[in-house]
């Protein structure tokens, strides 16, 4: 079972399960996921090989899917469901595949498609790391700043490492993430199920990874599918707009 963290408590509307993307975990959406359980439980996970979730060999949809279903049947009631990028493909494998789990959908910033772009550089840049030598989160930062220059990214991935084990790790299956980084910035070509609830395609204005091109296979997929961008955010919508990101999360949701 993967490892959640809860925030509220249950009401009368539907709890809701929020699903990071790659090399994410439960705590990046703490402050969103509080906020919005000021209404509702809140359900946050860590997606298998990332945090303290388990560690397995694969890393496919399939896989993503049929986790986050065994997290909506121990709450034993439907949920609504918002993943961004990876956590959003594997949203929306779970609704198609088993759409009676999930009340209303909502995906950040990513489509039902097939990426170029490979992650797999972060993965060199972080293996390329001493950890075992560090002692602080600056020193960590000056040892990734050699290989990621963007100081946001770098903060991000520092979150997945954890300087207080003994030696310091990663909390992040590395070399599964490596092997299947095709599977995780693909998407099946056999996919043939349908959700026909609710679903929001929230993307970032500034962001490429949800094209006008990409509106017709979420149609096919999602035929009640609604579409909304946040100015002046990237890929990371709710991390660089996150006031907006909760509001449009809210509205949708309740």
């Amino acid at each position: 079972m993967l490892n959640i963290l809860r925030n509220g408590t249950p009401t009368d509307l539907p709890p809701l399960l929020i699903v990071h993307g790659l090399f994410g975990s439960a705590r990046n959406w703490g402050a969103i996921a509080k906020r919005l359980a000021d209404s509702r439980q809140v359900v946050s996970v860590d997606m298998r090989n990332h945090g303290e979730s388990p560690w397995y060999d694969s890393h496919g949809y399939d896989d993503l899917a049929s986790d986050l279903a065994q997290v909506i049947a121990a709450e034993s009631q439907k949920m609504d469901v918002l993943g961004h990028s990876m956590g959003g493909k594997a949203a929306m494998m779970l609704a198609l595949t088993q759409p009676e789990l999930v009340n209303r959908l909502l995906v950040a910033d990513i489509a039902p498609v097939t990426y170029a772009h490979s992650q797999s550089h972060f993965i060199t840049a972080m293996r390329a790391m001493d950890i075992s030598a560090l002692k602080t989160r600056a020193n960590a930062d000056a040892a990734l700043a050699i290989s990621v220059t963007d100081p946001g990214v770098r903060a991000f991935l520092l979150q997945s490492l954890d300087l207080r084990a003994s030696p310091p790790r990663w909390r992040l299956n590395l070399d599964v993430l490596e092997h299947e980084m095709d599977r995780i910035t693909g998407w099946p070509d056999d996919v043939s199920g349908r959700f026909d609830g609710p679903a929001l395609f929230l993307s970032g204005a500034k962001s490429d990874y949800v094209l006008p091109e990409h509106r017709p296979a979420i149609k096919a997929l999602f035929p009640d599918a609604k579409f909304a961008k946040l100015p002046g955010a990237g890929h990371w919508l709710h991390a660089e707009a996150p006031r907006p990101f909760e509001a449009t999360a809210r509205m949708w949701f309740d």
